[in-house]
C-alpha cells in the first residue's frame, strides 16, 4: 500500500520557489540598469532637436558624471538600446540622452553646495527685505508653511 503513492518533497513545494506574474505594465523608454553600490545613475542630454548639445555633456562631465559603457553590463546585453556611432559609441544611451553615473557622495555634496547658495540668496532676501521696512509697518518674515484639508484648524 505504501509502495504505490509518490509524494513530492516537502522543499519543492515552498512558496519561495513560485513567483507571482508581473501585471503588465506599458514599456520606459527611459530603463537603466541598476547603478552599483556607491553611485547613482542619470539621463543626461547628449542632443537637442537633432544638434549635438557638447556645452551640456561637457558641463556634466565636470561635475563629475561618467557614461556608463553598455560593456559594464554584459549580463544584460540586448537590453538597453546603445549609441551606435558618434563620440559616445558604445555608451547606454536613447534619443539624445546617455546613461552616466556619479559617486553618491559627490551628489551629497553637490546638493549640500546648492542648499548653501540657497540659503545664503534667502539671507540677502531677508535683508534688503528688512531694510525697506517702515517702522509704522514693520515686516515679520515667516516661513513655515501649514497643509490643512478643510474643517476647523486644531490650534
Amino acid at each position: 500500500m505504501t509502495g504505490s503513492i509518490k509524494r513530492t518533497p516537502r522543499d519543492a513545494e515552498t512558496r519561495a520557489k513560485t513567483q507571482r506574474r508581473k501585471p503588465w505594465a506599458p514599456p520606459s523608454k527611459l530603463e537603466a540598469p541598476e547603478a552599483p553600490a556607491g553611485y547613482k545613475h542619470r539621463w543626461i542630454r547628449t542632443a537637442i532637436r537633432g544638434e549635438d548639445d557638447k556645452m551640456n555633456v561637457t558641463t556634466k562631465m565636470r561635475e563629475g558624471w561618467e557614461p556608463v559603457r553598455a560593456d559594464e553590463y554584459p549580463e544584460l546585453e540586448g537590453k538597453f538600446p546603445i549609441i551606435e556611432e558618434g563620440s559616445h559609441q558604445g555608451v547606454i544611451g536613447v534619443g539624445g540622452l546617455m546613461l552616466a553615473r556619479i559617486p553618491e557622495e559627490t551628489v551629497e555634496e553637490r546638493t549640500e553646495y546648492f542648499r548653501e547658495q540657497t540659503r545664503t540668496q534667502m539671507d540677502a532676501v531677508d535683508q534688503n527685505l528688512m531694510r525697506e521696512q517702515h517702522p509704522s509697518m514693520p515686516i515679520h518674515s515667516d516661513r513655515k508653511s501649514r497643509v490643512s484639508f478643510g474643517g476647523k484648524s486644531k490650534d
